[in-house]
């Protein structure tokens, strides 16, 4: 009895021996990933510099895989120039192995995107847009809901989510064929179910992990979709990589619905990080850090100095002159081109209306991505004002649509919130800088405005807080607007067909332009041929006084 415990007891210490001498020697998963690089490729971390980082942790391992988590193809003159094919190129060289569509990735429209999908050697994974149209061509017929890995004996799930918000932050008119949405993204309870649904799906297969690689962000106005509210409402999920809302979150958790702890990270924007999400196996430890390369492949250099010697070229020539600088922000203010009037929004709007001929001209502020620096004006810097490649509209438009605008682009500035001189703020990428048009906003008066569940205006139901809204200009002199005339009215094709930032007032009028000048032409063309390539002090050294914001 005594000898066969002996026996026993040996086997033991040897069967724990194997184990410990396996857990020594394990394997460890690496996940690398990113998120809204919005082609920042060359100010933080460099895509050559990511792939070295793969190709020398792929000499210890080879279970290694690199993701993006959305928005990256959009964002700087290389993603405008080429409708998002460099981002892809540089991607593809750099070694990704899986993405996610974030909000940006439709802002070439979804048949270019069909076209990015193809381009792109890696997979991109979604699970929570769906299509409907009866044409059946979408690139969502190239995606996949997930992805099993195999990493030796342990099988890892990847699962794409999208946000809702990209249906009303991009341009609706994108999603639609002929007068029907047919694109549908999950929100809410059908977000949750759907992942739950498919989180079910892949453990069923025999995944021992899975990975949620997201576009929900964590910002509050994202509620009920955010990243977190989407864990709190499911489970069996291990980890969450997460995007959308540019947050810097190294390693945090997040308890799902039965109170399990989820691994939840997210990198900022621009490769500012990179994260590495390492799995050990066999002792179950999960943990996600923030690396930063330097040491970069020869080979992805070489394609990305390819790609920047086709187009710096061209775009690094002066085309003007700014006695001035013009900026879309202020350290008290923050984002003051989306809530207020700016010198940058006259000009924009001058440009459009000058170029047009019409009345009255908008620009939304969300459009005007980027400041006019004093010196010499190149064609980068123009893009990088107008980065979207949007296209000149002019619409006849009755006072009243216009009267309605006003309404819908001022529904966020709010008196409630105030920078230390009492002024007004609120953001709104809709917020309309305008030329050809004068007014006055009462933010003490809470705003009206009607959005159906797609974000797009219906009616003002209520008391308005545009106030004393006049047409003409500042040289010919103002009258009343006429909410029963019909004026012609000039902007692009976001904001006036394809229903962006929400305006369905202008897309069944009568277009006299249909997309012709693209928007970042317009403003050259403004600069060069009307102000004879100079923007003085004199004209553009302070606002116009066309937007009154009442204290």
């Amino acid at each position: 009895m005594k000898k066969r415990f002996v026996v026993i007891t040996l086997l033991l210490v040897l069967f724990g021996a194997m184990l410990f001498a396996q857990s020594t020697n394990e394997k460890p998963i690496y996940v690398l990933y990113t998120n809204d690089i919005h082609c920042g490729y060359n100010q933080n971390i460099s895509f050559p510099a990511i792939a070295a980082y793969k190709q020398s942790l792929l000499a210890e391992t080879p279970y290694v895989t690199l993701v993006d988590n959305g928005d990256a193809v959009q964002g700087e003159t290389v993603g405008t120039v080429s409708r998002g094919e460099y981002p892809v190129e540089m991607m593809n060289a750099a070694g990704y192995d899986f993405a996610i569509f974030g909000n940006h990735e439709f802002d070439y429209g979804v048949e270019r995107l069909g076209e990015l999908v193809e381009m792109a050697d890696y997979t991109y994974l979604n699970a929570t847009i769906t299509y409907h149209g009866a044409s059946g061509q979408s690139f969502i017929n190239d995606t996949k809901p997930y992805e099993i890995v195999e990493y030796g004996k342990t099988k890892v799930a990847f699962i794409g989510a999208s946000t809702h918000e990209t249906l009303f932050k991009s341009t609706v008119k994108y999603f639609m064929e002929g007068d029907e949405i047919v694109y549908d993204f999950a929100t809410g309870d059908a977000l949750y179910a759907v992942i739950q649904s498919y989180v079910d799906e892949v453990r069923k297969q025999g995944a021992d992990y899975v990975i949620i690689l997201s576009h929900l962000g964590i910002g509050e106005d994202a509620a009920p979709d955010r990243s977190i509210d989407l864990i709190e409402h499911i489970r069996g999920v291990d980890v969450l990589l997460d995007a959308h809302s540019h947050s810097v979150v190294e390693s945090m958790y997040v308890k799902d619905a039965e109170g399990k702890p989820v691994v939840y990270s997210q990198t900022g924007t621009k490769l500012n990080n990179l994260g590495q999400l390492i799995i050990y196996p066999y002792s179950h430890k999960i943990m996600t850090e923030f690396v930063h390369p330097t040491e970069e492949d020869p080979e992805v250099a070489a394609v990305i100095k390819a790609i920047d010697q086709e187009y710096l070229e061209e775009v690094m020539k002066p085309v003007a002159y700014s006695e001035v600088t013009l900026p879309i922000k202020t350290a008290e203010l923050g984002r003051i081109v989306r809530n207020s009037e700016t010198i940058i929004g006259d000009l924009c709007a001058d440009a459009y209306k000058a170029i047009s001929g019409a009345d009255i001209a908008f620009v939304n502020g969300g459009g005007i991505r980027a400041d006019l620096n004093a010196g010499e004006v190149n064609l980068d810097a123009i893009i990088k004002i107008h980065p979207y490649g949007n296209l000149l509209c002019v619409c006849y438009a009755t006072g009243q649509e216009i009267l309605d605008a006003l309404e819908w682009g001022s529904k966020n500035v709010r008196m409630q919130q105030t920078d230390g001189s009492g002024n007004a703020v609120g953001e709104s990428g809709g917020f309309l800088q305008v030329a050809g048009l004068k007014y006055t906003i009462d933010p003490s008066i809470p705003s009206s405005c009607v959005a159906n569940e797609a974000g797009l205006f219906v009616e003002v139901a209520g008391e308005r807080r545009i106030k004393d809204v006049y047409v003409g200009s500042e040289e010919t002199g103002w009258t009343p607007i006429d909410p029963d005339k019909n004026y012609t009215l000039a902007c692009h094709n976001y904001k006036l067909q394809d229903m962006g930032d929400g305006y369905t007032m202008f897309v069944d009028n009568e277009f006299i332009v249909d997309k012709s000048m693209l928007d970042n032409q317009i403003l050259i063309n403004y600069i060069t041929d009307y102000l004879g390539g100079v923007i003085t002090a004199e004209q553009y050294g302070a606002v116009k006084g066309r937007i009154t914001i009442l204290r």
